[in-house]
């Protein structure tokens, strides 16, 4: 038996973070992320619509990009001390996958973080507070997911926490957030998106309710990408959408290797950080011509070519025509090739390539990509990504 979950509402269009109004309860803890919420006035926005629904409030400000265990065990402390019957986060993925992960700890405070790391195994939530969710940028999804996102930077290494429990009850997709975005954030954000689309589409737990989604997930990113990049509004707001999309297709039918690799290289380099949106349009050319060798994810990736309209006479050729259009999109957003061009210092790549691709094989992504993979191929496959070279295994 599979499940297919999503928040309970979700408000869309330009003012509907509006609706925070219509809230019912009697406490909102809010947590944001750096000062841009707060400089564009949307926070400010934000506790005047919860006051007017008679709220009392707190913010927890300043998420750092890439939150931290630390910052989500005081984040939870804090909620302990206000008791909030809702959870309201605003920005971009970081604070909002770290107040999910604050919510799990505000309720069950006796939990460790590795129980909660745990796959799917969470106890239930809900039992103190509820949870609302407002994207500024148009990448994670983590308003429709199940997902969050956690950073141990002690050991560099990246732990998506993974629970039905942790879908929002509430998702405000509001256009006018993404409008603050700079191009290199519109950029990396849009190609994480797209990654999520696409890695959903040939999971090995896709199926009826996610693949529509997927799909034109995959064209409204193809079709807008480029032009919110380049600071078109009308397109910005439909990869607001389209990002909306991929994330309840991939949070029902999970990921693959390309989140894999980039949850256990974002923090790993001291020569080179690789932001996760980066990572993942970077990283999808070479696993997508890795998994290709199997024939049922061949058989998808062919059915993305053919709804994008990419012609070839072969399922081969196909496929590599969307690995160009991929690495074309890079290339139009300065997206680098390789790891190499990132700046990671061989050196330290070559030190620490064992222990990422260990670390990559047991991620939780890794379980449902279409093509299976140890350490000594993954080794193989960042090589490839570090270097620029051919997939031939």
């Amino acid at each position: 038996m599979s499940q297919f979950t999503l928040p309970r509402d979700i408000y869309f269009g330009r003012g509907s973070l509006s609706h925070l109004k219509d809230l019912q309860g009697k406490k909102a803890f809010i947590v944001t992320g750096g000062a841009s919420m707060q400089r564009f006035g949307f926070l400010g926005k934000t506790e005047e619509y919860l006051k007017e629904a008679g709220m009392e409030l707190k913010v927890f400000a300043g998420v750092e990009p890439d939150p931290s265990i630390e910052t989500v065990k005081k984040g939870a402390e804090d909620m302990r001390k206000f008791k909030p019957d809702w959870i309201v986060a605003i920005g971009g993925g970081s604070p909002i996958d770290a107040a999910k992960a604050m919510w799990i700890f505000y309720e069950y405070p006796d939990l460790t973080f590795e129980e909660a790391a745990k796959p799917f195994s969470l106890p239930t939530l809900r039992n103190k507070a509820k949870f609302c969710a407002i994207p500024s940028t148009s990448g994670t999804a983590t308003e429709v997911t199940a997902f969050s996102v956690i950073t141990d930077y002690d050991n560099g290494i990246k732990y998506p926490l993974a629970d039905f429990n942790l879908t929002p009850d509430v998702a405000i997709v509001d256009p006018d957030l993404a409008e603050t975005m700079p191009p290199a954030l519109a950029a990396c954000t849009g190609m994480d998106a797209f990654t999520h689309a696409v890695e959903a589409y040939v999971s090995t737990a896709a199926n009826a309710f996610t693949d529509p989604l997927a799909l034109r997930a995959i064209e409204m990113v193809k079709d807008n990408l480029i032009k919110s990049y380049n600071g078109d509004k009308c397109a910005r707001e439909q990869m607001h959408y389209a990002q909306c999309l991929a994330g309840m297709a991939f949070s029902n039918a999970l990921l693959g290797i390309v989140h894999s690799m980039a949850h256990k290289t974002g923090a790993a380099f001291k020569t080179g950080h690789v932001v996760h949106g980066l990572a993942n349009a970077m990283y999808l050319p070479y696993v997508i011509t890795y998994n290709a060798e199997e024939l049922s994810a061949a058989k998808r990736y062919e059915e993305i070519a053919d709804y994008l309209k990419i012609e070839g006479d072969k399922r081969e050729e196909k496929i590599q025509r969307l690995c160009h259009l991929i690495i074309s999109l890079n290339e139009a957003m300065e997206i680098p090739h390789t790891l190499k061009e990132v700046g990671i210092e061989e050196e330290e790549f070559l030190d620490k390539k064992k222990t990422i691709a260990a670390n990559a094989v047991s991620d939780a992504c890794t379980g449902s990509n279409p093509r299976a993979i140890d350490d000594e191929k993954m080794e193989k496959l960042l090589e490839c990504v570090y270097y620029g070279r051919k997939i031939d295994f």
